[in-house]
């Protein structure tokens, strides 16, 4: 397998690292986190004009038809600056809209989604039933002209800013529907992730869907919320391979730089070994992160790709536990203060961990689609 990014793949991540370099330094992010909104217009803007909302979907629809691998580098970009705009969820939605829509929804939403004027986000989870994606506390009834939707949804990120949301519900099977934001009954209950993103719990009640709210067929949603998923799992890792050389690098500078006993810590051989096996997680990761990102983008069989979906999450997620934990503690008691952004790569990469399945959850998968 080859490792190595095309051109055009390389020259956009490197476009993204400059931009972000210029624009997103570590001071402005906490600006950016500290504000009503929680994320930056402007540098959303600025990621539409640059193509990244366009570049999962079909040419047909004004996309680029790109792929994971496409997104890669991006990702990876966002990862080393613990970007905070819900550009992940945005692009996922907007993928599964593409893939799931008609005609007519698609020419509704998605001119929108690429210029990043609409903005999408996947509400899925829901309270107490952790990582299964068919959906039982959210529910559609059919109603004389459309739907009626009631029920919760959990740790909906980017719902905030989300002018349409896509909600999975029970309509004798898991369903998709597209929800606008300022839909009567629909209220949400926002609150800031750990690691600096906006999210909201969703409740809606006796909210009325119009029939061409419904995304696909009634009932046959699971395998698109599947795919969608395992499609966001890929970028997932893909961010968390760039958190994870940030971290390797800035604890490198550290060890050079830091002195005990007139010299370096870094001359210290045990605190070499570790820095190593930090690189070495990192890289193993790499591979896998590469592995799930061309499965998603080339597999025809479900199981073949959700085995190298799950597997990918349970390499990523223990190589960012060791990885994130190391940098600390190399770093020391300042390895954990707010001045220092190693402190929020470990709280990225905590929740990289966790989210779209924990390792558990995807060691579980794993095995029962052996």
């Amino acid at each position: 397998m080859n490792f190595e990014y095309s051109d055009e793949q390389q020259q956009l991540a490197d476009s993204v690292r400059k931009f972000l370099g210029q624009a997103y330094g570590f001071e402005q992010r906490k600006a950016i986190i500290q504000s009503a909104s929680g994320d930056s217009a402007q540098v959303w803007k600025t990621f539409a004009e640059m193509g990244l909302t366009a570049i999962a979907l079909p040419e047909a629809d004004g996309g680029f038809g790109g792929g994971a691998i496409d997104l890669m580098p991006v990702m990876e970009a966002f990862g080393e600056a613990l970007v905070v705009e819900p550009l992940l969820d945005h692009i996922v939605a907007g993928r599964l809209l593409a893939r799931a829509g008609n005609a007519a929804q698609r020419a509704a939403l998605l001119p929108g989604v690429v210029d990043g004027s609409t903005r999408l986000t996947l509400a899925y989870l829901e309270p107490g039933r952790r990582y299964e994606l068919a959906p039982q506390a959210t529910t559609a009834t059919r109603s004389n002209d459309g739907w009626v939707l009631n029920g919760t949804k959990s740790v909906v990120v980017g719902a905030a800013a989300a002018d349409r949301l896509i909600v999975s519900a029970d309509a004798g099977g898991p369903s998709l529907f597209i929800v606008d934001a300022k839909a009567p009954g629909l209220s949400l209950n926002p609150c800031r992730t750990v690691d600096g993103q906006r999210a909201a719990d969703l409740t809606l009640a006796g909210v009325k869907l119009p029939a061409d709210a419904l995304l696909g067929q009634a009932g046959g949603a699971l395998p698109l919320l599947e795919d969608a998923v395992d499609f966001a799992t890929a970028l997932q890792c893909a961010e968390a391979i760039g958190a994870m050389a940030f971290a390797n690098d800035t604890t490198l500078d550290y060890l050079k730089t830091r002195k005990q006993f007139g010299v370096p810590i870094g001359s210290f051989q045990v605190l070499q070994h570790r820095i190593v096996e930090m690189v070495i997680h990192t890289e193993q990761a790499r591979s896998m992160a590469v592995l799930a990102a061309s499965k998603v983008d080339t597999a025809t069989d479900a199981a073949e790709r959700g085995r190298a979906l799950s597997g990918a999450k349970v390499k990523i997620a223990d190589a960012a536990r060791a990885v994130s934990q190391e940098a600390v503690q190399l770093h020391g008691g300042m390895g954990m203060t707010e001045e220092l952004k190693i402190s929020h790569t470990f709280r990225r990469l905590t929740t990289i961990g966790q989210r779209f399945g924990d390792a558990d959850h995807h060691l579980e998968r794993y095995a029962s689609l052996g």
